[in-house]
């Protein structure tokens, strides 16, 4: 591109040769252009793949300004389903995007917050990343001829003061119900479910209050005998469940964060006329905490725990969820779960991370003292993918009771 006229020679040969003149003449603007054109290729390349503030490979301008999906591949190393692969699609937006359109469009940049979409900060927390809206569908297969669809949409409101979550899903999985004696009995679920919650923020605090619905249409099978353990099996049933739930979200981002806490009481209760064939109450309570000890150093804690009264299926007992142990494997009347994870950021965008925990299920098969604790521990890698957005991914490699386990994930492990 430094100079696109012809040199001296080639003058001469076309003072010469009229036609070659004639053909220089055309050939100059397309050479011109073709240059510009793959120049401005380039430029639009960089823009929406790479961040211009460090230069390194980011989604945030394709997620949020091109409707670009994020790709999120899953290889299953769960013994509860078998291996095998997964692959969920994921659409963002964010008021700050569609301010940015409706700027480069010429109209008020300011009417995306009449939308009541997310943007970058939060008013009463001025470090806070609002959370985007998503859209989510994804689907699994596994050597059991295990497999899952589902469809899922956050979307939030008026500043972030309305949040609503949205899934529907079918599955169709061969596990295992261990028992007491921890023998592992197979048994095939089946069916279409969705959860809908809408919550409400109370004022401009971190508290978020609203009633959520689950709704499960289940068909389960077991290869040999029920075992005896388990009371008034009934192989079709429906399970509908109508209950509060209450959360506190301090977090500096909802994906991967820093610093914050995020806490959330769920207590339901399934009744004829909420369409459950069963009656029966459940509560839970989980809380995170996040403490960055410096720029490169952050502390994260959690506790889990969850109780169950009444006539309840199996399959939907409270169970241990930690890397490393099989789904269900540790299920009772009641859980109780403790977990540490310690990350280290080598640089803004790259982390590591080591992690632990314990859990007893109890109340039913076994006193709390008496039951078997569950460990996993493990270490995983994070990489900013997005960082308009806090979106990291990476993978986790935990091990656990008599098994490893790889896990890729999108944000943090903990939700």
């Amino acid at each position: 591109m430094r100079n696109m006229h012809p040199d001296k020679s080639t003058q001469k040969l076309a003072t010469r040769n009229p036609r070659v003149s004639r053909k220089l003449r055309l050939l100059s603007p397309l050479l011109l252009a073709i240059a510009t054109l793959a120049h401005g290729a380039d430029d639009t390349f960089r823009s929406r793949f790479f961040d211009p503030e460090d230069g390194q490979f980011d989604l945030s301008e394709m997620l949020l300004h091109h409707k670009g999906v994020l790709p999120v591949p899953t290889i299953i190393t769960e013994p509860a389903i078998g291996y095998g692969f997964g692959l969920g699609l994921l659409y963002f937006t964010s008021a700050a995007a569609k301010a940015d359109e409706k700027k480069a469009m010429g109209t008020d940049s300011a009417a995306g917050a009449d939308t009541g979409e997310a943007d970058d900060t939060a008013d009463s927390q001025p470090d806070k990343m609002k959370p985007p809206n998503i859209t989510g569908v994804a689907g699994m297969y596994t050597n059991t001829d295990s497999w899952a669809a589902g469809l899922l949409h956050f979307h939030t409101w008026d500043d972030d003061h309305i949040r609503y979550l949205g899934v529907l899903g079918k599955i169709d999985l061969h596990l295992n119900y261990y028992g007491p004696r921890e023998n592992a009995n197979a048994y095939q679920l089946s069916g279409l479910g969705t959860v809908q919650q809408l919550l409400f923020r109370l004022g401009d605090s971190p508290w978020y209050v609203g009633p959520r619905y689950t709704f499960f249409n289940a068909t389960s099978r077991f290869d040999g005998a029920v075992p005896d353990t388990i009371r008034n099996f009934e192989r079709t049933l429906n399970v509908g469940k109508g209950g509060i739930v209450v959360d506190y979200d301090t977090r500096d981002n909802i994906f991967y964060p820093r610093s914050g806490t995020y806490a959330e009481l769920e207590a339901e209760i399934a009744r004829g006329a909420l369409g459950s064939d069963r009656s029966f109450e459940m509560e839970a309570l989980r809380g995170y905490h996040w403490i960055p000890f410096s720029s490169k150093w952050v502390l994260g804690l959690r506790a889990d725990t969850g109780f169950s009264q009444g006539d309840i299926p199996f399959f939907a007992q409270p169970y241990v969820k930690l890397r490393g142990v099989s789904q269900a494997k540790f299920q009772d009347s009641n859980q109780l779960t403790a977990e540490l994870e310690l990350r280290y950021y080598l640089t803004p965008r790259w982390s590591v991370l080591g992690f632990g925990g314990v859990g007893r299920a109890y109340g039913n098969l076994h006193s709390f003292s008496d039951a078997p604790t569950a460990f996993g521990v493990g270490t995983g890698f994070r990489y900013l993918i997005a960082r308009k957005l806090g979106l990291t991914m990476g993978i986790d490699i935990a091990h656990g009771p008599g098994q490893n386990a790889f896990y890729i994930q999108v944000g943090s492990a903990w939700r």
